[in-house]
């Protein structure tokens, strides 16, 4: 058993496991020409696309390619349910992908410059998020769009989350800029010059955070901003949807690594422990008992957790079958968790290298005595 398996809501073939039926056990995906030679180091989703990254820089995608998503395609009739290479362009040679966010339906990507800094930001997708271009938010742009003159010179981006429709950059020096909607507060306090819709069209910057930003995690409608660990201070902007903003602790100085759902945002302590806060209607917010963990993503409104024992565990809402076959009324798991994979049952010398979560769907990825895909 070795390579990136995905379970759960599978209707466009996001999961790229060779059809386009939802499946609750974790199933191998499959790949259109050579499958990737490094290491799957981040999978992010949208709606119904799913886009890996590898440790190298290259990209592949699978799902629905039709809203532009999924970058450059020859066309929206090919086999979406298998996962291949994502072209950016094909006029001019391009650096490693370093960072890539999904909202709904577009994906935002940052590569790598000539002197290996994440300063180069593509979007492709929805035209709302980020590009010049003017028109309707229905408006989809097929090809990659280079956001012209960001980040500010002399900064590269450090970190990139992404919402329902919004963008969240962390640059190098602290600094956050944000485009797409913000419509309840979720990028800051808006002029009354900005478009009255609140679509912020290009990255701008958030101004009035009190601290340098480490890292950020976006909600449907909400950002979370946090400053380095050892500080560990929180702002959190936007909707106050199930508390999220004002139920947030203060700080976490001893944080590790930050993630959100829709509703939820859950951040991992050092020591292994989890705290978070926001909706729990499905059982989304961690349940009582949980071992120590050595990793957290969240999904849209599920959570997948790697425990220091080499467990996966699911909690949350399932109904597509993303937290295991093992399900409560509604598709929930709730004040409990399910196991997706155990290295207990793997054989010896592997490894689970990387979790993901998305829009009903759950990724693990397993090596084998430094074996990759």
């Amino acid at each position: 058993m070795n390579g990136l398996f995905a379970l759960g809501s599978n209707g466009s073939g996001q999961l790229g496991i060779g059809h386009k039926e939802d499946v609750s056990v974790p199933k191998q995906v499959e790949f259109i020409g050579p499958a990737p030679e490094d290491e799957i180091v981040q999978i992010a989703a949208g709606g119904n696309h799913t886009i890996i990254l590898t440790e190298s820089g290259k990209a592949y995608w699978a799902g629905d390619p039709s809203v532009g998503a999924c970058g450059i395609v020859e066309s929206t009739n090919m086999e979406v349910s298998k996962f291949r290479e994502l072209v950016i362009s094909i006029s001019e040679s391009l650096g490693p992908i370093a960072h890539v966010a999904c909202t709904w339906d577009s994906s935002v990507f940052v590569l790598r410059d000539e002197n290996n800094r994440a300063t180069q930001v593509y979007t492709c997708g929805a035209a709302d998020l980020g590009t010049a271009h003017t028109g309707s938010e229905a408006t989809v742009v097929r090809t990659s769009v280079l956001v012209s003159d960001f980040p500010p010179a002399g900064t590269e981006v450090k970190y990139i989350a992404a919402g329902f429709r919004h963008i969240v950059v962390v640059l190098d020096n602290g600094d956050v800029y944000g485009w797409g909607n913000g419509r309840k507060g979720q990028l800051g306090e808006i002029d009354s010059a900005t478009d009255a819709t609140t679509v912020i069209r290009r990255p701008r910057r958030i101004s009035g955070i009190p601290f340098k930003v480490a890292k950020a995690a976006c909600c449907q409608y909400t950002t979370c901003l946090i400053s380095e660990p050892g500080d560990g201070r929180i702002l959190v902007l936007g909707a106050d949807k199930s508390g999220l903003r004002s139920t947030a602790p203060n700080e976490i100085p001893n944080w590790d690594t930050i993630s959100a759902s829709w509703g939820g945002i859950y951040i991992l302590q050092r020591n292994g422990t989890l705290v978070a806060w926001g909706r729990d209607d499905h059982g989304q917010l961690p349940p009582p008992g949980l071992p120590e963990l050595e990793s957290v993503v969240a999904g849209s409104e599920h959570a997948l957790a790697l425990t220091e024992g080499g467990d996966v565990l699911s909690w949350g809402w399932g109904e597509h079958g993303n937290c295991g076959p093992q399900t409560e009324k509604f598709g929930d798991v709730k004040g409990r968790w399910n196991v997706l994979a155990s290295l207990k049952h793997l054989p010896e010398g592997s490894k689970i290298t990387a979790i993901g979560a998305g829009c009903a769907t759950s990724w693990i990825n397993i090596t084998t005595d430094g074996l990759f895909l």
